[in-house]
């Protein structure tokens, strides 16, 4: 009877038997999507999974990869949004999973990633921000900013976070003081100087870096501002066209053309307009098939597309664009993927953005 009952028992996990270090190691190869599942097989891997030990040793074998973080708001109230990671499933289709151990996300916040962190700041009068960390999932107040403001952009040049914003007069609502702050993410810390600028910014504004560069384009025309030298400038190609929901990859803008069903491109070196080729099929159909437009992400080098639904359906569509120039400088794209992805009824997509961990 004994030996019945003992044969019954399950068989110990090989693996378990193995040193520390090389369970990490092997661990640190696999792909982060199965990370969820790993976490299943016992608490000492669940344990495994989420410590920093094994994101340090991703680092060191190459094997880091970049994650798409979405923050999805609700249209039918003022609550903030939420933040979940794109993710697939065993069955290969992409899923969203909530990150439920951080807080409420504003929902007209600016937000900017950094490696495996992300940086927010509230669209409200504020002096405050968080940064989270997307190895741990654990959010920390940033210091706080050397003025109280309603943020308006904010975006990472060459290591450094320019925050622009604005204050009210106390004396006149119509007085409104342009200003920016900047936060260096090596030292953790504010520069304590308060530059005040003579750009009109506000949240509605688009906004992309290239060489350096900021690019706006407020509903009517576009402009550059260097913050390093606080210089403005113009340029007429640029403001040529209505970008909007716009992302840079390899120093080349990338939006959709809603009138014209293309992805556009302005390489800011070359001072010129363009298409993505090789997506036009693609475009075609799911212009057909869904409402609403494309908006862009860089993502690792790719175009990642996420839609934005006008109707309450309870699914978005996601895609992944690879590029490549040939010999005559042309953008070509190749879609890796796009998927179909359930999220809750009336939901919408605040922002996507690509962490490295």
């Amino acid at each position: 009877m004994a030996e019945k009952e003992q044969s019954s028992e399950p068989p110990p996990c090989l693996m378990t038997s193995l040193p520390e270090y090389v369970i990490v190691d092997i661990l640190a190869r696999v792909p982060r999507c199965n990370y969820p599942t790993l976490s299943l097989v016992s608490k000492h891997f669940r344990s495994l999974v989420a410590s920093r030990e094994i994101y340090a040793r991703r680092s060191l074998l190459g094997c880091t990869e970049n994650c798409v973080y979405v923050i999805l708001c609700n249209r039918k109230n003022r609550v903030g949004g939420q933040l979940y990671i794109l993710s697939r499933k065993p069955n290969g289709n992409q899923h969203l999973f909530l990150i439920p151990s951080l807080p409420t996300m504003p929902r007209y916040g600016s937000y900017v990633a950094m490696g495996s962190k992300i940086y927010v700041f509230n669209s409200v009068t504020s002096s405050s921000g968080l940064i989270i960390d997307c190895i741990s999932h654990t959010a920390q107040p940033l210091p706080s900013m050397p003025v109280v403001m309603n943020v308006s952009i904010a975006k990472i040049i060459d290591g450094r976070i320019y925050v622009i914003g604005y204050i009210m007069d106390l004396d006149s609502e119509e007085n409104v003081n342009y200003v920016m702050v900047v936060f260096n993410t090596e030292t953790q810390t504010w520069e304590p100087e308060t530059i005040k600028i003579d750009i009109e910014v506000d949240m509605w504004c688009e906004c992309v870096v290239m060489s350096g560069k900021m690019y706006f384009r407020d509903g009517e025309n576009s402009f550059i501002y260097e913050p390093k030298g606080s210089k403005r400038d113009t340029d007429e190609m640029v403001n040529a066209k209505e970008w909007e929901d716009a992302c840079v990859v390899d120093d080349v803008l990338y939006y959709y053309d809603v009138v014209e069903n293309e992805l556009k491109t302005y390489d800011s070196e070359k001072k010129c307009w363009g298409v993505v080729n090789g997506v036009e099929e693609f475009l075609a159909t799911h212009t057909e098939r869904v409402c609403g437009w494309w908006k862009t992400a860089s993502y690792g080098g790719k175009l990642f597309l996420f839609h934005d639904e006008d109707t309450y359906v309870g699914v978005t569509y996601f895609a992944e664009i690879s590029l490549e120039r040939n010999q005559q400088r042309e953008i070509w794209g190749k879609v890796e993927w796009c998927d179909e992805v359930e999220i809750a009824e009336s939901v919408y997509i605040v922002k996507c953005l690509a962490v490295m961990v």
